[in-house]
């Protein structure tokens, strides 16, 4: 078989016509490669130092250990500066926490930018598996079209000596019969 032929078999239409996808698949089939591949691991392997550090910070701002760890520290500064400093009389952040707000604002101002980096990120590694699913669900719908092209074949060889079998066999009752009317066909002894 060919590309072209496999393209006019499997999707009506030329292999120039076909999509990357579609032409890497009829490759595949052809050459009796595998389609399937570990997405995950081709995916980690072509991230930047940048990348994965991104993806680490937004997998921890995204954690219950971040957000008790964030809790406990507002929590202490609170307690620092409202109980504790205000007793000794020198408070650094005294109510209404304005270097509080200004750290909040500094720390939502990096994390939210890291957050959807890590999102877009995720977003392509979503496309890109969506992408291998595709090619492996269409190679495994090929193969398995061809699976039943093989066993009609196989179908009708049976058929057709399962026919030869029965046509010997009838004539091999006609023989033990005796009965020269029975030797002669159905057809004839109508007319």
């Amino acid at each position: 078989m060919d590309n072209e032929l496999l393209a006019k078999r499997f999707f009506r239409s030329t292999f120039e016509k076909l999509s990357e996808a579609e032409k890497k698949v009829i490759g595949d089939v052809l050459a009796r490669r595998r389609t399937a591949r570990d997405a995950a691991r081709h995916y980690e392997q072509n991230l930047t130092f940048g990348q994965r550090v991104a993806d680490r910070v937004a997998a921890f701002g995204g954690s219950w250990t971040f957000i008790i760890l964030f809790m406990s520290i507002l929590v202490g500064w609170i307690i620092l500066n409202s109980i504790i400093l205000i007793r000794l009389g020198d408070t650094f952040d005294p109510y209404p926490y304005i270097l509080l707000n200004l750290v909040l604002s500094m720390l939502a101002a990096f994390q939210a930018p890291i957050i959807m980096m890590s999102q877009n990120r995720q977003a392509a590694r979503d496309r890109a598996d969506q992408q291998h699913d595709y090619e492996v669900n269409l190679k495994t719908e090929m193969e398995l079209m061809q699976l039943h092209d093989k066993v009609d074949l196989f179908m009708e060889a049976e058929w057709l000596r399962m026919i030869q079998l029965q046509q010997e066999q009838v004539a091999l009752l006609r023989g033990l019969s005796g009965d020269p009317a029975r030797d002669r066909p159905q057809q004839e002894a109508g007319t």
